[in-house]
């Protein structure tokens, strides 16, 4: 009697890992609601679903749009192009019209310089005749006439540090976030002058402007004015005198003590060094429309 085989039971299916998390499966495997799915079908079926446009109303009003838009693009496009090239042609006559009459007032500053020595010059051989010429020396000196040079100071005020970098870089008279209180203003030097002046000096100039009985040390702005004539910072002011004395008569007077407050309470930097020989330049121009010489003549005639 042949032996049966052995009866083996079918193994069970494994069971997925996720079978205990039905509703997280359910979500993942049916992403996208059936209302959506039935309402996409419904609009493919009634023509409703995207892509092109159907009818030709439609098709006509798209293509018009896409040829309004292209239109406003093209149009912007060439105005760009075309102001461009305008801009850039007005700005270069703009710089080529600044390089014009800088070089007028060059050439002007140039001829007042040749008739300031004629006039110099003929003034001195007329006093040379009468047996004034000393005269007329001191004359020019004293009104700041005439260019000089001699021993005395070399003092250089410049704005706080962090006024000169206006805190990023920028120019500080093109800012307006610093405080004022770190930047040398006019009457701050309107006060160093007049210390000099009284402390001895014989002729002073300021970057290079020399300072006469009529100059005026004004502010347009954040910038100093010097005789009408803007300066930048570091301000360099050098003083004829008797240096030693001049230097120390200075430090010690008000207007010294003054300069001094400005850098231990607002920072502004000051250095004062006596020089063996400092150069001053003639003042651009001495013209007095007021005042008249003062003769015997003049005294019986108002007598």
């Amino acid at each position: 009697m042949p032996q049966q085989p052995p009866v083996r039971s079918s193994a069970s299916r494994p069971s997925r890992p996720d079978a205990s998390m039905s509703l997280i499966t359910n979500v993942m495997d049916h992403s996208l609601d059936d209302g959506y799915a039935e309402a996409a079908a419904r609009k493919r079926a009634r023509g409703e679903g995207g892509g092109m446009p159907k009818t030709l109303r439609a098709r006509l009003g798209l293509a018009g749009g896409l040829v309004l838009a292209a239109l406003v693009v093209t149009v912007g496009a060439a105005q760009a192009r075309v102001t461009a090239p305008v801009v850039a042609k007005e700005r270069q006559e703009l710089i080529d019209r600044i390089d014009r009459e800088t070089a007028s007032a060059d050439k002007l500053e140039t001829n007042v310089d040749k008739l300031r020595d004629d006039v110099s010059a003929r003034q001195s051989a007329a006093l040379k005749e009468s047996g004034g010429s000393g005269r007329a020396d001191l004359v020019g000196i004293l009104s700041g006439a005439t260019a000089v040079h001699g021993p005395g100071v070399k003092l250089v005020v410049n704005d706080a540090k962090e006024a000169s970098s206006g805190g990023d870089g920028s120019n500080p008279r093109e800012t307006s976030g610093f405080s004022d209180t770190g930047r040398v203003r006019d009457h701050d030097m309107q006060r160093v002058v007049n210390g000099l002046w009284a402390s001895g000096a014989e002729a002073i100039s300021i970057n290079g402007q020399r300072l006469t009985a009529l100059s005026a040390i004004r502010a347009a702005g954040d910038a100093i004015l010097v005789d009408n004539r803007p300066l930048v910072p570091p301000y360099t002011v050098l003083a004829v005198g008797d240096g030693e004395r001049l230097g120390s008569r200075f430090q010690d007077s008000p207007d010294g003590l003054y300069l001094h407050a400005l850098e231990q309470n607002f920072d502004i930097r000051a250095t004062i060094s006596t020089e063996s020989d400092v150069r001053l330049p003639a003042a651009p121009s001495v013209i007095v429309r007021t005042a008249e010489p003062y003769t015997e003549k003049t005294e019986k005639g108002t007598s």
